[in-house]
């Protein structure tokens, strides 16, 4: 019978003391197990970064990509076998640094995959840095000057990009963040959990009593739940445009508050015909069988070899 220890590896963990890596990584680990998938039908992908570590730690297959290219790489791994449930994972520059393109144009092909984002505003790994969402003014311990750009929006760009499941959970929080990645692994179609990290080492202002509220007046949590809310980002019928184009803006705009109060929970969820519908539409092979099980895959291709040598 499958335990929550099948998810756990002997590879030993130097994330730094706190950090809000391990509630991501517990949280992935207890997603997986509830939804009984067995360790050979899981796939973990990661890019570079303190949380490129991550599959290292889950006992699934896995692979530890480069810098900002996780999507493009699971995204093979995914047409190439359908039948496996993959889950990629970056941090804050990895994704919406060097890998803004790939996230973008991951959104529009709607791949039934699941992106999870570690999202401290800081280059963990590399001593600190501003990183694409730190907000503008900001400055950390490591930093010599206030950030002078723009930090961007992430949930607003995979709203736009076209990510069929839009979340935000909390590292600290782990329960509601398991039960945001069990819903986004369930959908079909991208998925896009941000999750809003601290990092003890770097991060002297985003910390966990920042998000507790502890510096407000009133002292109440920065972070509240849609759901307690009565918000409701799913998508009733996929084809009225005008109740999709309604949800989006409702979802952009709950997207850009920030500040004294902070919303996690579901943003945004379409259902949709995902990328590897449409070329089985096309390709019937494709529908039949998966990529990886074409005779393609056992030809011998040695003569090609030879008449390029």
């Amino acid at each position: 019978m499958l335990e929550l220890k099948d998810f756990r590896t002997k590879v030993h963990n130097d994330w730094c003391p706190g950090c809000g890596d391990f509630g991501i990584l517990n949280a992935l680990q207890m997603a997986l197990f509830e939804l009984k998938l067995e360790p050979h039908q899981v796939a973990i992908f990661s890019g570079i970064g303190c949380s490129g570590k991550t599959p290292h730690f889950v006992n699934t297959y896995g692979f530890h990509t480069l810098h900002g290219r996780v999507l493009p790489i699971a995204t093979g791994a995914k047409l190439a076998n359908t039948a496996l449930t993959v889950v990629a994972v970056g941090g804050d520059g990895d994704a919406y640094g060097i890998g803004a393109g790939h996230f973008v144009n991951t959104g529009r092909r709607n791949l039934d995959f699941t992106y999870v984002v570690h999202n401290n505003g800081v280059y963990g790994l590399t001593k600190g840095q501003a990183s694409p969402t730190l907000v503008k003014g900001l400055r950390t311990k490591s930093m010599p000057a206030p950030a002078i750009v723009e930090g961007i929006n992430p949930l607003a760009m995979a709203i736009s990009a076209g990510y069929t499941f839009v979340a935000r959970s909390y590292a600290l929080d782990v329960r509601h963040l398991k039960e945001t990645l069990k819903a986004a692994v369930l959908h079909k179609g991208s998925a896009l959990v941000d999750v809003l990290q601290t990092c003890p080492t770097y991060n002297d202002i985003n910390t966990k009593e920042w998000y507790a509220g502890t510096d407000l007046s009133t002292k109440a949590p920065r972070l509240y739940r849609l759901e307690d809310t009565g918000y409701d980002g799913n998508v009733k019928d996929p084809d009225n445009s005008d109740e999709v184009n309604q949800k989006k803006g409702q979802a952009i705009t709950r997207s850009f508050e920030w500040g004294e109060k902070i919303p996690i929970g579901l943003f945004y969820r379409i259902e949709q015909p995902t990328f590897e519908d449409m070329l089985a539409s096309r390709m019937p092979a494709y529908k039949e069988v998966p990529l990886v099980e074409q005779d393609m895959y056992h030809r011998d291709v040695t003569p090609l070899l030879e008449s390029l040598t």
